[in-house]
């Protein structure tokens, strides 16, 4: 895979209306947040559960560079993470 592919998969996988089936990622990142900083005793916002997700699939592909899903999976957690970030 090319850059451009790796990028217009990811834009595909965030673009589409998951939130028939997923909801909302606001209110599903701010939930993901409100369980992992139960769990672990600290704060974590929403933007930083997408940094956490960016971070499971860094180490996936460390372990296996040569799987594009952990490569375009990294390209949307960065997208959803800077939409929840600047969302006004």
């Amino acid at each position: 895979m090319n850059r451009v592919s790796i990028l217009k998969d990811a834009s595909e996988c965030v673009s589409v209306d998951r939130a028939a089936t997923q909801g909302d990622i606001e209110d599903s990142f701010a939930s993901i947040a409100a369980i992992w900083g139960a769990r672990l005793g600290v704060i974590i916002r929403p933007d930083q559960v997408a940094i956490m997700l960016i971070d499971l699939k860094t180490v996936r592909a460390w372990g296996n560079p040569y799987h594009c899903d952990n490569w375009i999976d990294m390209a949307g957690y960065a997208a959803c993470g800077g939409e929840v970030a600047t969302k006004d």
